[in-house]
């Protein structure tokens, strides 16, 4: 059964998510437990709109008189096209950011300092963006007119019937606009909270909306019902996040997303009408059972999930080579030469021993990192500050222009410098643990604190490693560096695992380990021959924050682990070790 997109008729329910579809049995049992919170988009849901005639050329002559206070003389014929092209571009903007998985909300004087103010003046564009708050208000109320919807004040005393609280979920530009809208109309004192993209700074499909919402009324998504009007926004948000159902009320935008998208709503309604009876019907929930969050793992039916390897210390040693290094060094002198900072090899070295040093302290200083719910976090270094912060005090004397040309060649500059500072071995046992993983359907992944992964990637393609591995997490390209849980948590969602039956093998107790507790991976490993010396590992204490589960000696001993765990399944009992 489908539904006509006529708005004035009647609304009656539909599990077809959209024209042209099917019924859907999952959508109707989805609607039929009745939600603890219903929360409501604010434009296609609560209130419809429809353009004000003059609306634009009202505005623009608003905008005109406020460049006129500050001295600045423009005619409506000159702005109208400068706001008209801010107003499409901004158009383009939310479209795009519909495509993004946690999209980021502009802020007021962004808007009108780069969207609408770009074709002005520099002093123009400070002028709107002193004013951008007021400006956008303005023109949410003079480019618009909002009126309710039909059913929605019996949607809100039905759900307000049945103890069922009511919140605002909604991309907007001007929440305070919106708040003002529904004081007008008399609906403020039904919505228990408020949730604007401008206030929070997250724009749908970010699921930190609803979730927030959610939050904020107690109760998590995946106990409410959302309804939205669009499906590249709205349906995508709710799915994102898990909510109990996703309805859609037909409004504007509704059947012309701008994008194909395959989430698909539990109901579809022309208008809101249809919720009264979908709320009135529902049954309380029996038990308080939470559905599994989105995108959530489930047991993969073995005894390991994922085998998770640090890269130095792991899967390859590495010792310094002087010749290389000043090799490096080396090239450094003659590019810098090149490009009009003359620099000698011998120069270049001791620079290049500077920076590291001084990499060690940032190091050192940041790895204490902040206090987070999850545990600790530690931001990585990236190429511009290494090249540029670190390095360049070292030329400093060249004068400022190096510091332009080290963060230009920044990027390049760290790859020769992640393969030289230290020659690389693949530890022995490496390839056979791979095969072993792969042979037993162990998906594998490498989280590695590096300065360079491209670096790392190069070094496992040309050890013939790199079709073993599934899945790659540098801290360089993640931002976030061990003992940061961030790390092995990107890593787990790559491979689709779960922590508790993992295997973690690493070299360091305190980035390591800790890493790998904090996410509550099953199994830490650290083996011998890493960086770690091994009076320092023995001295470990049993039961400590940082003791590994296993300490093992070599690559083929962690195999050999493997393959215990493997035989689990097939109801061999299982190995044990420090």
């Amino acid at each position: 059964m489908t539904i006509a997109p006529n708005l004035a008729a009647p609304s009656p329910a539909t599990t077809a998510p959209l024209p042209g579809t099917l019924a859907d049995d999952d959508g109707a049992a989805a609607l039929r437990t009745r939600p603890a919170a219903l929360l409501l988009d604010f434009g296609g849901v609560v209130l419809t709109t429809r353009k004000r005639p003059g609306g634009m050329e009202a505005m623009t002559q608003h905008v005109a008189d406020v460049l006129a206070r500050a001295g600045h003389h423009r005619t409506t014929a000159e702005l109208l096209p400068v706001l008209r092209g801010g107003r499409t571009a901004l158009a383009d903007w939310k479209n795009a950011s519909s495509r993004l998985l946690e999209p980021a909300e502009l802020d007021h004087r962004t808007i009108w300092r780069e969207f609408y103010g770009s074709p002005l003046t520099a002093p123009e564009r400070e002028v709107l963006a002193g004013s951008a708050g007021f400006l956008q208000e303005t023109m949410t109320r003079t480019l618009t007119a909002h009126s309710v919807r039909p059913g929605v004040r019996d949607v809100l005393a039905q759900a307000a019937a049945l103890g069922v609280r009511v919140g605002i979920v909604s991309n907007a530009h001007s929440g305070r606009a919106h708040r003002a809208i529904l004081a007008e109309h008399g609906l403020a004192d039904a919505f228990a909270v408020q949730v604007y993209s401008d206030e929070v700074g997250i724009r749908k499909p970010h699921p930190g909306m609803i979730e927030l919402a959610a939050r904020a009324l107690g109760t998590t998504p995946g106990r409410c019902w959302y309804v939205g009007d669009t499906l590249d926004r709205d349906v995508v948000a709710g799915r994102r996040v898990g909510v109990g159902a996703v309805v859609l009320t037909r409004d504007h935008h509704t059947d012309r997303p701008p994008f194909p998208v395959a989430e698909r709503p539990d109901v579809v309604l022309d208008d809101p009408r249809g919720l009264v009876d979908l709320l009135r019907d529902a049954v309380p929930p029996s038990s308080t059972t939470e559905p599994p969050a989105p995108g959530a793992s489930r047991a993969r039916g073995r005894a390991v999930s994922a085998l998770l390897l640090d890269h130095g210390g792991v899967i390859a040693t590495s010792r310094p080579d002087e010749d290389v290094r000043r090799g490096f060094a080396a090239q450094l002198a003659t590019r810098l030469t090149a490009a009009g900072y003359p620099t000698g090899a011998d120069e270049a070295l001791d620079v290049l021993t500077a920076a590291r040093a001084a990499h060690k302290t940032w190091k050192a200083a940041h790895e204490a990192g902040t206090a987070s719910d999850d545990g600790t976090t530690v931001p990585e270094i990236d190429a511009p500050t290494f090249w540029v912060e670190l390095v360049g005090p070292q030329l400093a004397h060249h004068g400022p222009g190096v510091r332009h040309w080290l963060r230009a060649e920044a990027h390049a500059l760290m790859v020769g410098y992640a393969r030289t500072k230290s020659v690389p071995t693949v530890r022995p046992g490496v390839r056979e643990l791979l095969v072993t993983a792969s042979d037993a359907g162990v998906p594998v992944g490498v989280v590695s604190n590096t300065v360079c992964g491209r670096a790392v990637r190069e070094e496992l393609v040309e050890a013939g490693l790199d079709d073993l591995i599934g899945a790659h997490v540098y801290s360089d390209e993640l931002g976030r560096r061990k003992p940061d849980p961030t790390t092995v948590r990107t890593a787990l969602a790559a491979l689709g695992a779960e922590a508790a039956s993992a295997v973690f093998v690493g070299d360091k107790p305190q980035r390591d380990v800790a890493a790998a507790r904090t996410v509550g991976v099953g199994t830490v490993v650290l083996v011998r021959g890493g960086s770690t010396p091994d009076d320092v590992l023995d001295a470990l204490p049993a039961g400590g924050e940082h003791t590994p589960d296993h300490l093992l000696d070599t690559m083929t001993d962690v195999a050999a682990l493997l393959g215990v765990r493997v035989d689990v399944v097939q109801g061999t009992p299982a190995g044990s070790g420090r």
